[in-house]
């Protein structure tokens, strides 16, 4: 049998890193904003390494040599991402240094070195490290009685070649994450002038080892394995869990930066004491780390060189004029557009019903939230008052662990029923479900979305939310929790589709339905919107469905294993990504079903994980007006030419042809339909009379 054609997710992922970095080389987005888009390249690379990379190098550790699905081994898929990731890091320093570092002179904004600055500053400098820097610094000798420390992952440290007393010796300073990695220096003619922390250091080297001389120093920094190995059948998962969180700064080393300009005996030392492969070397230009480019870009004083900001309506049209959103989602289904329509909604839903005293019981999901999270405030507000709350926080979300695992503590200390994730999965679904006593008798009012509860990560996340109180999926969304918070069998649900148990079947099931309507002359089409495509039995479907004739539309973000425009496999897909302003995060599915189309959203994407190993919850869409405006959100997003890139048959991706074709921003033209919604329900009704404003005293 002839292989599927299949695209290993690991080099389509780096792909996607190159759409973002292409971000940060366009000069017609703002210079703060292509200095934000390059440092999150930096800080998806640095997951990238601690968890896949890191599993393709224990795969050849232990000598796996099984292909995958793309037909790479271990071996070779490693030796075709140092190549693609050697190229891609050399990129992200070309855009640094030959195209953002001379906008940012342009403009008067500079990154100096001592050498470059004028008495004042030099004088600023030392202040700043004498009362500052050097109380925090601890320099580290290494040698036979003090060996080389352990190193924090991803931390940025110095390596310096002394010699005392006629002997040659090695030491290491940390540069401390605690302050910020660049200071403002005194101004010169009006311009913004900074100095790398790490600079400012090694300029001081000399009062940091005075009985010393310093033949050279170079800053480097590594990166670990961080993918947890949690014993999920531990009596204390929390326990448990923190344990591993502490293993994750020991683990092993899977790439080590340092710059280009390293002094050949200390980089010889370096390798000595840090056991890596030497093609997870990455010798680079400077400065390490590009990561903290995104809070530089935060800088006050810096906004005019940012995207116009999207502001957030509150509250959304379809809560316009009502005092209590419960009043609202008890006359129809709502839907929320975040950030276009702002997240204050669904944190007044919680707020309200932390207050409202006909409200009986909370209950809901956590995977990640903000560090200052109204939705917990209110959910300890809401225990407080005497209502029944009970949350599911999911302490294997990976690398928010620590901040979950506080969370539930709170909770659990303001009295909250707290649940801390199911044995061998994740719980990623994301429901809320209030319980309230209303006039006519107790109603369940519930909350399902496409993204996480968090405030912050709402601002920047394109997501949607739909509120109900329709019983069936008040009884679907009791039903869920008591399988979630007991030992409650999965019950047949009358609406909603729950991973594991049943979503893999319903999506393979449509799928299916799309091709026999193709094969039986019916109208037939499918559009997805997922963050990542990457399980075969979907693909090899959709393939199918392809050859059959169904017009197949996906918006993928990130990794995508299917390969589109395939002839005789797969003419009638087309994949797009969209990478704006924004981050695109909500998951959309509609089936054209015959000339009846279905919409349904979700927290789940097409990945084995999300369909077999986790928690996931999908929903239809049925009121007809939510559906259409659904439809709708899907349409503005293909037509989008200035995101949107469209992946090719050589997994190449491009950007839309926009020729003959008016612009279209998707993200900016939500926003605006937003604003428009709203802008119309504030314009007084002309039939109405005029009403004077009174004084108290008038005498009526």
């Amino acid at each position: 049998m002839e292989k599927m054609p299949y695209y290993n997710r690991e080099l389509s992922w780096v792909d996607f890193n190159y759409r973002v970095l292409e971000e940060a080389f366009k000069k017609e987005n703002p210079i703060m904003e292509r200095i934000r888009f390059l440092s999150i390249t930096a800080s998806n690379l640095d997951e990238f390494f601690m968890v896949r990379v890191a599993g393709v190098v224990e795969q050849v550790r232990s000598k796996y040599h099984a292909e995958d699905l793309s037909g790479l081994t271990p071996q070779k898929l490693l030796e075709k991402l140092n190549i693609k990731i050697h190229e891609f890091m050399e990129k992200q320093y070309s855009c640094l240094h030959r195209s953002i570092i001379p906008a940012l002179k342009k403009l008067n904004i500079s990154f100096l070195t001592p050498d470059e600055m004028n008495e004042e500053q030099l004088s600023f400098l030392s202040n700043y490290f004498e009362k500052v820097l050097f109380p925090v610094l601890t320099p580290l000798a290494v040698d036979p009685s003090r060996p080389f420390p352990l190193l924090a992952n991803k931390s940025l440290n110095v390596a310096i070649r002394l010699e005392g007393n006629g002997k040659p010796y090695f030491a290491v300073v940390q540069v401390p994450s605690i302050l910020s990695r660049y200071l403002e220096l005194p101004s010169r003619n009006g311009s913004r002038e900074f100095i790398l922390l790490e600079n400012l250091i090694i300029y001081k080297l000399e009062e940091l080892f005075e009985a010393s001389d310093i033949r050279a120093a170079c800053p480097f920094r590594m990166t670990r394995n961080s993918d947890l190995e949690i014993d999920e059948g531990a009596e204390d998962l929390l326990a448990e869990i923190q344990k591993s969180i502490k293993k994750r700064k020991r683990g092993n080393p899977v790439r080590l930066e340092l710059l280009q300009k390293c002094d050949p005996e200390t980089k010889s030392f370096l390798l000595e004491m840090i056991h890596i492969r030497k093609d997870n070397i990455y010798e680079l230009q400077g400065p390490l780390d590009l990561t903290f480019l995104s809070k530089f870009a935060d800088l006050p004083g810096f906004e005019r060189y940012c995207f116009k900001p999207i502001i957030p309506v509150y509250p959304p049209a379809d809560f316009w004029n009502y005092k209590s959103i419960f009043d609202a989602i008890r006359e129809k289904d709502r839907m929320v557009h975040h950030p276009y329509e702002s997240f204050e909604t669904v944190v007044d839903f919680v707020r309200q019903a932390a207050e409202d005293e006909n409200v009986l019981a909370i209950k809901q999901t956590l995977y990640r939230v903000s560090g200052h999270s109204p939705i917990i405030a209110a959910l300890i507000r809401a225990a407080e008052n005497g209502k029944q709350v009970t949350v599911l926080v999911e302490l294997k979300a990976r690398f928010d662990e620590e901040n979950n695992i506080l969370w539930a503590k709170k909770l659990e200390e303001a009295g909250c029923h707290v649940i801390y994730g199911l044995a061998g999965l994740k719980t990623h679904c994301k429901i809320l479900l209030v319980v309230r006593r209303d006039e006519d008798c107790i109603r369940r009012y519930v909350h399902m979305g496409t993204g996480n509860y968090n405030d912050s990560t709402a601002k920047i996340y394109t997501d949607i939310g739909v509120f109900t109180c329709k019983e069936p999926f008040g009884t679907d969304a009791s039903s869920l929790f008591n399988v979630l918070t007991g030992y409650s069998r999965p019950p047949e649900y009358n609406k909603m589709l729950v991973a594991p148990n049943e979503l893999r079947g319903f999506f393979e099931s449509m799928i299916e339905r799309e091709t026999q309507n193709a094969q039986n002359g019916l109208p037939c089409g499918i559009t997805a919107k997922v963050n990542s495509l990457v399980d075969p039995e979907i693909i090899s479907l959709l393939y199918k469905a392809s050859q059959a004739g169904v017009p197949i539309h996906l918006i993928v973000r990130g990794i995508c294993c299917l390969i589109p425009g395939l002839p005789g496999v797969s003419e009638h897909i087309e994949v797009i990504s969209i990478i704006g302003q924004l981050l695109e995060h909500s998951r959309i599915f509609r089936f054209e079903n015959g000339g009846t189309p279905k919409i349904y959203m979700g927290s789940a994407d097409w990945m084995s994980r999300n369909l077999d190993r986790r928690i996931e919850l999908v929903f239809p869409i049925e009121d007809e007006e939510l559906k259409q405006r659904a439809f709708g959100i899907l349409d503005l997003m293909l037509n989008d030419n200035i995101n949107a890139r469209m992946m090719t048959n050589t997994t190449e991706y491009h950007h839309i042809d926009r020729r003959g074709k008016v612009p279209c921003n998707c993200q900016r033209e939500f926003s605006r339909l937003a604003q428009e919604a709203v802008a119309k329900l504030e314009i007084p009704d002309r039939d109405q009379p005029l009403k004077p404003i009174l004084s108290p005293d008038f005498d009526r």
